[in-house]
């Protein structure tokens, strides 16, 4: 799962990355399916806490799910790629980034 954005519920982007044939899912791309899906309430909190801790308003958070549906987060690039993701994932992380450019500072 991939999170990046700021505001919350504005720009916040979840992806479920399934189809790991192991551990490591970049060893397995032809496998692989990506789905946006609804960022959970308190892990979008927890983002932005960070986010706002950190001094960022970008964040490509990766974070992984056990076999109990429990939550782990790994890291946050505050560089993270994600264009190598489909278009219909891209268009609207790409449009929340340009409006953070385009309107940065200003009030919302």
């Amino acid at each position: 799962m991939r999170t990046c954005g700021s505001p919350p519920s504005e720009s916040t982007f979840t992806v479920r990355i399934d189809g790991s044939r192991g551990l490591d899912w970049r060893r397995h791309y032809d496998a692989l399916s990506y789905a946006l899906v609804g960022t959970p309430p308190a892990l979008e909190k927890v983002v932005q806490a960070y986010m706002d801790a950190a001094g960022l308003v970008f964040g490509a958070f990766d974070f992984g799910l056990d076999a109990e549906g429990r939550v782990w987060w790994y890291e946050c690039n505050p560089n993270g790629q994600y264009a190598w993701f489909p278009p219909s994932i891209t268009t609207p992380i790409v449009f929340a980034v340009a409006d953070q450019l385009q309107y940065a500072g200003e009030p919302t």
